[in-house]
């Protein structure tokens, strides 16, 4: 019997997969995100954008921003509605099961509200992939569409138990696409999905914008697809996808270490404001006055020793704080 889905492992899945698990599990950094909260924000908004823009809605970064911050926006109304969709459902990512079909019907159906008429439910109709008048993809009949879906999850569900789910989600993706089993939005939903399968396994996956990373190579990514489609197998798209993920866990990294930096030298710029209004002020009060534990107001403060910037005279009790010019 033929292997479903038709896909096989290589030594780069390998080197990757371990490359991104390695990253997460031992640098830490993305521990950051619970300190900040408005990067998890603007990257969730990063990954709205690119997955809408794929899709060639026309809206801006900065208007898709002002969208979801409840702000007017001139545009489609097509396009405006679509991201108040995408925000409504990557915020269900906390309570999605993604290893369920009637959960992906119900998340379909908020990011398809008021924008197609058979937004939840599979087609009824053939699908096809046209670029300009050349037909380049002919989706499955849709009488075949539950019963392929319907493997597609039972596969799933077997392989969560001995596959890596990084490997679980871009075969999924491939799968997903090449299935085609909604009339509108299979490209939204397969990179969601993908990102509600990994959130599963490890919550950073949350905020990590795949999406952005996938409109940066959009082009690699829809040659990809329809090279699988013609050879009968996944492997290259899973290589593309998780060289992807790789890329935007680096991106990631980089953003939150300039953040953490940015933020240190906020801090510092604090304490120096409260010596100059009080040179007698205790590390103890700073801490409790900027909302900071006293380690961090310790680390801050030898950083600023460090650099010439501070120096303690007197006593530890009876001493007080200098700024040197």
């Amino acid at each position: 019997m033929e292997k479903y889905p038709p896909y096989t492992i290589t030594n780069k899945m390998l080197n990757y997969v371990s490359n991104i698990m390695k990253k997460i599990g031992e640098a830490n950094y993305f521990e950051k995100l619970n300190r900040f909260p408005e990067l998890r924000r603007k990257t969730r908004i990063r990954s709205i954008h690119s997955s809408l823009a794929i899709e060639n809605n026309q809206l801006s970064l900065f208007q898709v921003e002002d969208i979801i911050n409840g702000k007017m926006v001139i545009g489609e109304q097509k396009d405006i509605q679509e991201v108040k969709n995408a925000y409504k459902a990557y915020e269900e990512l906390d309570n999605i099961n993604p290893y369920s079909i009637e959960e992906l019907k119900k998340i379909h159906g908020i990011m398809t509200f008021l924008v197609q008429e058979d937004s939840g439910r599979f087609r009824n109709h053939g699908e096809a992939v046209y670029d300009g008048n050349k037909m380049i993809f002919m989706a499955p009949p849709e009488n075949m569409v539950p019963s392929l879906m319907e493997r597609l999850f039972n596969w799933m569900n077997e392989a969560k138990e001995n596959v890596n789910p990084l490997i679980i989600s871009c075969v999924f993706h491939y799968e997903f696409v090449f299935i085609h089993p909604f009339t509108d939005g299979n490209g939204r939903m397969a990179r969601l999905w993908q990102t509600a399968i990994l959130s599963n396994w490890e919550n950073v996956f949350k905020y990590i914008p795949i999406e952005s990373i996938i409109k940066k190579h959009q082009e690699e990514y829809y040659t990809v697809i329809d090279k699988c489609n013609k050879v009968g197998n996944s492997n290259e798209f899973i290589e593309f996808m998780l060289k992807v993920i790789e890329e935007t866990v680096d991106d990631m990294i980089n953003l939150q270490e300039t953040t953490q930096e940015t933020t240190q030298e906020t801090t510092q710029e604090k304490i120096i404001k409260l010596i100059k209004e009080n040179p007698n002020i205790t590390q103890a009060e700073m801490s409790t006055i900027l909302n900071i534990t006293r380690d961090g107001i310790s680390y801050n403060i030898k950083v600023l020793k460090d650099e010439g910037k501070i120096r303690r005279v007197g006593a530890t009790k009876k001493g007080y704080w200098e700024i040197l010019k």
